[in-house]
Formats: C-alpha cells, structure tokens, sequence
C-alpha cells in the first residue's frame, strides 16, 4: 500500500510546496479540542516523510475557528485554492475531507483545480490523486459524507428546537415590554415606565393612524422609548432613545404583542455569494402560533386592524391595493402615478423652482425593500436618504 501511494508522487510534485490546511469550526474548539489541532498540525511530518523538505511545506491555518459549511468567509481556503490554480502546489493536506470543506460545490472546485493543475491530495487514510478517475470517484464520496454528517447534526439540533417551539416552550428572546420570571414564564416588564410607554404607543397609533404620525407625535411630546442592548460590554441594560419609523412599524408587525407565542416568522435563504436573505413568511406558514399564551399590551384583532391600516396607508405597492393614505401637497397625480418599469406606485418629492414648489414622482422599490429589512435591524435605521431606483420630474 505505502508502495502505491509513493508510485503517485513524483520528482514533478516534490519540485512543488506541500500545503497543509489547518481548521476548526469554532473557537471553543480550537481552545478545548487541542488535540484535533496538534494532529492536524502533525501531517507537516507526513509531508517530510514522503520526500518533500521542511521549508516546502506551508501551513494555511487562517481559517481556525471557521465554519467549514462555505468558502466565502474562509480566506484561508480561498488562498490554498489560488496556489493550487497557480501551479505551486504539488500536494494538498488536510486530516480529513471536513477539514477542508463541508460543501460539495466549493469541495468539488478544489478537485477539479488539483486534477488540473496536477496536485496531490492527502488524508489520513492516504494520498489520493484527483485526476485519476477511482481517486476522484472516492474523494467525492468522502465530500458528499462530510457535507451529509454537518446536514444530520444541524437536524438533529433544529429538530429539538421546532418541537419545543411546537409546544410554545421554547425560550427565545423577548422584544422590549416583557420578560421572564424566575419559573420561566412570559411576563409584562417589572419596569412600569417600560409598560406605559408600550401602551402609549399602541394608542397613539389608533388615534392617528399613521406609523410616521405616531413617531412625530412622541417627538412633538418629548417622549422616549425604550430599548435594550442585547450585545456587549452593556449587555441587558436598558436604553430610552427617540422612537425611529423603522422601530414603529417592527413593532407594529410583532405578534407578540398580543400575548401570543410565534416562532419561524422567517426563511433564510444562503445566496451564491455566501449572504443570507430573510424572506418574511405569512402566519400560516409559520412553524408555531399560539394565541393568548401569556400576558399582552393588545388583542389579535387590534393586532390584525394595526395590519390593514399600514397597508392601506403603503404608498410603493401598486398590487392590489386602490387606496392610500390622503397627502398634502399640490401634485395632481399623487397616489396615482405607477412606475413605468416596476409597475409600483410612485411617491413624491418636492423641489422648489423659483417660488413654485414643483413635485417629482420617486419610485422607491429598492428603498422600500431596504426599509423592510432593516425593521429588524435598528442599526440600518437611520438612513433618510432615498433609494430610488426610478425618478420622474414634473
């Protein structure tokens, strides 16, 4: 067997680095699984005894504390592929096919640039050559297992959290105004000011009618709102900044607010550039929705009369919707106007010329979708700047 595997090697391969690729998934257990590290580390003596000198083998260990699931965040990796694809790599090492990649695309893009460029692969088990067709055949089943096992253990772990949140016993964090007790149960804030200013608002909100009128109003009053800091070195304190839009309308959509319990609002969806997007789901297809499951600041059909106001006062979407909300100002066409290459409803902006205050119709799909996003993400709240992806002037 040791004859075969020196037989792959050549005077070719030796002329070349042996690269050796160091990874761990987490932190934790690059501190607590030393082991797993120092054995990856000593492959660099496979390497010597297979020919190669000690300042022809590289280390790549940038990646410590990666997950292994994509290439995108792994600098490391995408280094090791570049040397390969340059020709400089005579051998690729690593303790096992996960170390490498636990993804079938970026694991079969390694194959096929080794197979290319002329590059060895070694494991534990034994030095592989991708451009043979037995090796290659064996290497992708080692891939597709490794990328198996990461799928079956985050089964595993889902698994156990849907049925807990089937059950409405899972505890996740809270939105401002509630809290757990000591036995674990949902509770309204201890903190009086925190309830107050989460009715007030509620009621505000059903005397204007309006997301932009109720934070105007709070701003005209001088009122704050709370807000807790969830990450850290002030981790759990509690915060009373302005109320923004972005906070009105994320509070507006939550149904928590009603007393009930509701888990997988979203799907997350990877894209091809290693990004997540956060696709919001209607309730019926979420994974749990238990009503009336603890104490709230509203019932389900003020939640559900909150919901019909906001679309009906939405302005960019043109689909099935005849009415908005009534503007000031003096254009003719507010309201009215659709865009010519979305098909969206068109806002409006003003500018003055002269004396004259000249309205331009602004169609605001990408700020619109930006602005949805960032509901939930208060630290991409703040912009006021428009996103228009068409403009028309009067």
């Amino acid at each position: 067997m040791m004859g075969e595997q020196h037989a792959k090697i050549q005077a070719r391969h030796l002329k070349r680095n042996a690269y050796l690729y160091v990874r761990q998934s987490t932190l934790r257990q690059v501190l607590e699984n030393s082991e797993s590290t120092k054995r990856q580390y000593d492959l660099r003596e496979r390497a010597l005894a297979l020919g190669w000198r000690l300042d022809q083998v590289v280390v790549i260990d940038s990646d410590l504390g990666q997950s292994g699931a994509s290439a995108v965040d792994r600098e490391g990796f995408q280094r090791l592929v570049s040397e390969v694809g340059l020709g400089r790599a005579g051998i690729v090492m690593g303790l096992e096919v996960s170390r490498l990649a636990r993804n079938s695309t970026d694991w079969h893009r390694l194959l096929e640039i080794c197979a290319l460029a002329d590059t060895l692969i070694l494991d534990e088990d034994g030095v592989y050559d991708p451009a043979h067709f037995n090796d290659r055949l064996l290497l992708g089943l080692k891939g597709t297992m490794s990328e198996a096992e990461l799928h079956v253990l985050q089964a595993r772990l889902r698994g156990g959290i849907l049925n807990k949140a089937r059950r409405g016993e899972l505890e996740i964090r809270l939105p401002i105004g509630f809290d757990y007790d000591p036995a674990g149960r949902v509770r309204l804030d201890p903190d009086v000011r925190v309830q107050e200013s989460l009715r007030q608002f509620f009621r505000t909100f059903r005397r204007t009618g309006s997301a932009t009128a109720t934070v105007k109003a709070f701003r005209a009053e001088g009122l704050s709102f709370p807000h807790r800091i969830y990450r850290g070195p002030q981790t759990g304190e509690l915060l009373w900044t302005d109320l923004e839009h972005s906070r009105a309308l994320w509070l507006l959509h939550h149904p928590r607010y009603t007393g009930a319990f509701c888990f997988g609002r979203t799907r997350v969806r990877k894209q091809p550039d290693g990004s997540h997007r956060h696709q919001r789901l209607p309730s019926e297809e979420w994974v749990a929705l238990i009503r009336d499951a603890h104490a709230g600041y509203i019932t389900w059909d003020e939640y559900e009369e909150n919901l019909r106001i906001l679309r009906d006062n939405a302005q960019a979407p043109a689909t099935g919707r005849d009415r908005g909300t009534p503007r000031e100002g003096p254009a003719l066409l507010q309201g009215l106007a659709l865009c010519a290459k979305c098909g969206d409803r068109m806002t409006v902006r003003y500018h003055v010329n002269g004396t004259r205050r000249v309205p331009d119709y602004v169609c605001q799909r990408e700020g619109s979708s930006m602005r949805s996003r960032s509901a939930s993400r208060l630290s991409e709240a703040n912009s006021t700047r428009p996103l228009a992806a068409c403009w028309w002037r009067s």
